[in-house]
């Protein structure tokens, strides 16, 4: 009679330890990646292979739009977010900002922001970038996409580094060193639009890093030590169970519904060889010839 509980222990501590180079039916059909200069996208090769194929790249110096002189911001891109269906929303901690088309890789808005570290594309084709420590950064900034380079507000937020957009609430969400803050883009359909500060919290921990909006209205948020997830609708952080206790994670990205989950952690000072994976099961991809910061996913 105790053979049963015992069995299903074991069945259930074996599917949360999986093995690397698993067969696994992965949900997220593309990564991309970035780091070093280059931004790149792996697209899975087959539904039930860990094998990842390079099937796009991008640097500063092959992209038409983008000046010459910007060229030496992009030489260590730590943001790489999918815009729709065919663009890439790039930042640089060498101070480059872009927006990138896939199918022609032109660069279509672009702009000088020091230590840039996350951005988000907001309403009424608007740009939201999280600057890092640095002279003349420490700052979230917005920008207008039609216009290049031409700052439309600013506001002080120390160590800026991630800014999502959460549509239900028509909130933009920006993580400090110990802050989360809640603004409200306000006349945003106006030559003037500015963010409204309208809530801040102290975050658990200390050096707030990647920051992440799910599908069930949580914010994910890593820092030195861990990752919590923050209940929007609550106001509640708490331990983020998957990655709780992980250090030094640099990026975060999670499908609510299905549990699956990719992340980077800095593992050679601050980038990595791996991308790691729970698909549900545990999976690492290595990819020896790239620094890798940041993975995110289509």
């Amino acid at each position: 009679m105790k053979l049963f509980p015992l069995l299903i222990s074991i069945l259930w501590l074996y599917s949360c330890t999986g093995n690397n180079n698993t067969n696994t039916n992965h949900g997220f059909s593309q990564l991309i990646t970035c780091g070093d200069e280059e931004v790149a996208v792996f697209e899975k090769e087959a539904a039930d292979s860990l094998g990842f194929a390079k099937v796009w790249e991008w640097t500063a110096s092959m992209s038409e739009g983008l000046p010459e002189n910007f060229h030496d911001y992009f030489k260590t891109t730590d943001e790489c977010k999918p815009v729709g269906e065919n663009q890439i929303l790039i930042t640089s901690s060498s101070g480059g900002v872009a927006l990138v088309n896939r199918d022609d890789k032109k660069t279509v808005f672009y702009a000088h922001a020091p230590n840039a570290h996350s951005a988000e594309y907001l309403p009424g084709n608007k740009l939201v970038v999280a600057l890092s420590t640095a002279e003349n950064g420490n700052s979230i900034r917005l920008y207008d996409l039609d216009h290049s380079d031409s700052i439309l507000f600013n506001d002080s937020l120390y160590s800026g580094h991630g800014v999502v957009w959460d549509e239900e609430n028509n909130s933009l969400f920006a993580l400090g060193f110990d802050l989360l803050r809640e603004y409200k883009l306000e006349d945003w359909d106006s030559s003037a639009p500015w963010l409204k500060q309208v809530n801040e919290w102290e975050i658990p921990d200390e050096s707030g890093h990647d920051l992440f909006l799910t599908d069930d209205s949580r914010l994910l948020l890593s820092t030195t030590n861990s990752v919590w997830q923050f209940d929007i609708n609550r106001s509640i952080f708490s331990p983020f169970p998957a990655l709780e206790g992980v250090h030094h994670v640099k990026s975060v990205n999670l499908n609510a519904q299905t549990g699956e989950l990719v992340y980077t952690k800095g593992e050679i000072s601050w980038w990595t060889h791996h991308i790691y994976m729970h698909l549900p099961k545990k999976d690492t991809l290595a990819l020896t010839d790239k620094k890798i910061y940041k993975v995110r996913v289509m």
